[in-house]
């Protein structure tokens, strides 16, 4: 059914444009009404899929794909090196579609011409900050990234109570976090970088970001043994995604609780979009259509935790995700605009490498 849908919303989507391009957007609608049907888009075998989430998430969306529409899905996971590979291979494009990472990411890369117009049938019922106002690229999943503690080290009272609590000596060596190619941890940075410039400008920020460095314990390139370090009381103190801190502390029985930060917490969109000149661009147009549909997000929501930007899906959704959660201001127009200098500034002059761990 999924695979008549799909072809249904391409078909859709091609005629709206041509009768956009023949109209200048204003086509009267008699003529719509009488406007023959789009011929069939015949999706390529293949979709090459770049994209920063879990294996296990990227398997099950490609399995359900290639089941529902017969495309094969390779699947190439980049996390931190994402953007840099798109942008590298934009004169030659090697992938169809981009899934993951946050919105200042993909306001970059439209800039820069690396997406392809595109226009889902789900798009209609995005916020306006979900999905760009061009169709390059559309948002997917909502993300807060938070702070959490271990409960059998810490009250709540003792506890952070906000972002800048971090930087307090009582944390000193009780803090764990992922690793800079996290593509979560990086948005965190991005996000608390632009908050704590407001007041203080540039050094402000500088100056938190080291503060926090200093009293993080270990950083680690894998989610499940930066929890395993917290759960078996090695630190106090973590930042992560919402949904990972909940799915251990639900389904691993560790002993955590997340903290609403005062200031707010960040909030990550994860996106999508087709990459301009897709070698399979029918496939690609397909597999966007598919991956933010409200079937797809409630599936995501349900198996794996990751709170839907459409309201139709929340619906259907874990309770937990309904909570409401206070927004950390940001613009990501500007942390689009600074992200490379700020993330360089992070990497090379404050992230401490040698408190980086690897995973076993």
């Amino acid at each position: 059914m999924l695979n008549r849908k799909i072809t249904a919303a391409l078909c859709a989507g091609a005629l709206a444009l041509t009768l956009a391009g023949c109209s200048g957007g204003d086509a009267p609608k008699q003529e719509a009404d009488k406007a023959p049907d789009a011929p069939a888009q015949e999706l390529e075998d293949t979709v090459v899929v770049y994209s920063t989430h879990p294996e296990k998430l990227l398997t099950a969306v490609a399995d359900d794909f290639t089941a529902e529409t017969g495309v094969n899905v390779e699947f190439v996971n980049l996390k931190g090196e994402l953007a840099d590979r798109v942008r590298s291979e934009k004169g030659n494009p090697q992938a169809d579609v981009m899934y993951g990472a946050d919105v200042s990411v993909y306001l970059q890369l439209a800039d820069e011409g690396c997406f392809a117009v595109s226009d889902p049938t789900w798009a209609a019922e995005l916020p306006s900050e979900f999905k760009s106002d061009k169709g390059l690229w559309y948002g997917t999943i909502k993300t807060p990234v938070m702070m959490f503690y271990n409960t059998d080290k810490l009250d709540a009272a003792d506890a952070p109570a906000d972002w800048s609590d971090l930087t307090d000596p009582r944390f000193a060596d009780q803090i764990v976090a992922r690793d800079y190619l996290s593509s979560s941890m990086r948005s965190a940075v991005c996000n608390l970088y632009y908050y704590f410039s407001q007041d203080g400008g540039d050094e402000a920020a500088v100056n938190y970001l080291t503060g926090l460095n200093a009293n993080v314990k270990n950083y680690y390139n894998s989610g499940s043994m930066m929890f395993k370090a917290i759960g078996n009381g090695e630190a106090s103190v973590g930042i992560s995604t919402m949904n990972d801190i909940i799915d251990n502390r639900d389904n691993n029985g560790m002993p955590l609780a997340y903290v609403n930060a005062t200031s707010g917490d960040v909030i990550v969109t994860d996106c999508a979009a087709v990459i301009n000149d897709a070698p399979h661009p029918n496939a690609a147009q397909a597999f966007l259509e598919y991956v933010g549909s409200k079937d797809t997000q409630v599936m995501l929501a349900n198996d794996f935790n990751r709170m839907p930007t459409l309201d139709s899906a929340l619906a259907e959704a874990p309770e937990w995700m309904r909570a409401d959660v206070k927004m950390l201001p940001a613009d990501w127009n500007v942390i689009a605009a600074n992200q490379k200098a700020w993330l360089d500034e992070w990497q090379n002059a404050i992230y401490s490498q040698d408190k980086t761990g690897a995973s076993s």
